[in-house]
């Protein structure tokens, strides 16, 4: 009888010891942290990207519809305006109004003034702000049939302040320049 309890106590004791093994086996508690520690940043960096290319997206839309309304503007202002260039300007800053105009290095605006049969004069002006009058093209005469082409460079840059304000992370922006044109018959 003595033998049976000893058995029936070390098989007790053997069965403990399975069923601690088999919980400390199957003791999956932090894989589920571990798994969200790896998982997170590549998310994050996933997110940041989509979130960067929807800006970058809607930048140039805007750049687009403004650089056609100041081409509309250019091609139907052959009289009236001492300087058609500025009033160009200032038709695609006005319809883009949420984007940063005063940008480093600043956005670039090109007038191509083209006649029908031959080559014709270039006009450039870079800057902030709106230009003053008479500053690109003032002077000119604008002539029926004539092609007006107006050109925009835009920079772009986005700066996280995640990025820019940790050392340990020398992760550069990225920068991108958007260039958008139209080009219009003077009537």
């Amino acid at each position: 009888m003595n033998k049976n309890i000893g058995s029936f106590v070390l098989r007790a004791h053997k069965d403990q010891r399975l069923a601690r093994a088999r919980l400390l086996i199957s003791d999956v508690e932090g894989q589920s942290l571990v798994e969200l520690a790896f998982s997170v940043p590549i998310l994050l960096i996933v997110l940041t990207g989509i979130l960067w290319f929807g800006i970058t997206l809607d930048n140039y839309l805007e750049l687009a519809n403004g650089v056609g309304i100041g081409g509309e503007l250019l091609s139907v202002s052959r009289v009236g305006y001492a300087d058609p260039c500025n009033q160009a300007v200032a038709a695609i800053q006005n319809s883009a109004p949420l984007m940063n105009w005063s940008t480093t290095p600043s956005p670039v605006f090109t007038f191509w003034l083209t006649p029908p049969g031959g080559n014709g004069q270039t006009y450039s002006w870079s800057g902030g702000g709106l230009i003053s009058n008479g500053a690109v093209c003032s002077g000119v005469s604008l002539t029926t049939g004539e092609q007006a082409t107006v050109e925009v460079q835009y920079p772009s840059t986005l700066q996280f302040s995640i990025f820019s304000m940790s050392p340990l992370l020398p992760i550069k922006t990225p920068s991108v320049t958007l260039t958008t044109q139209v080009t219009e018959l003077i009537q």
